[in-house]
């Protein structure tokens, strides 16, 4: 198989939106006949991703690459950056306000799930510049 790459925007405050972009990746991944398992850390990884975009970001773009022995995910924002990133990989800690978090969203797992359901993850942000999170996860 030649490395396949799928490319999605995500609209930063959409939160009706939301998951889009995973529920379209899921859908390429079982046509490619990808474990079930793969395909469903695949999906959490990236849902988290798109979460954390529309809540903090204002958006920015989910790319995709699939070759035969990993799918790479690389979640890319121009967002406020995150200021201190070990507090924000500390389970249930989240910056997003009342308003977020009474839509159900903002309860500070998305960063600690990427890393949890990925098999390496890494993480480049500056303030005042964006994010890209690059999450791995190894086919069979």
């Amino acid at each position: 198989m030649e490395t396949i790459k799928l490319r999605y925007p995500v609209e930063g405050g959409d939160f009706i939106g939301a998951g889009e972009a995973s529920s379209q990746m899921k859908m390429t991944l079982k046509k490619l006949g990808l474990p079930s398992d793969v395909v469903r850390r695949a999906a959490i990884c990236m849902y988290e991703g798109e979460i954390n975009m529309v809540i903090h970001a204002d958006g920015g773009s989910a790319e995709v690459e699939v070759d035969l022995d990993q799918i790479t995910l690389r979640m890319i924002d121009h967002g406020p950056g995150i200021p201190n990133l070990g507090k924000a990989m500390e389970e249930g800690f989240s910056t997003a306000g009342p308003e977020v978090r009474s839509l159900g969203f903002g309860a500070g797992m998305g960063l600690p799930n990427m890393k949890r359901y990925s098999d390496a993850m890494e993480i480049d942000t500056q303030v005042g510049r964006g994010t890209t999170v690059t999450m791995r996860i190894r086919i069979g």
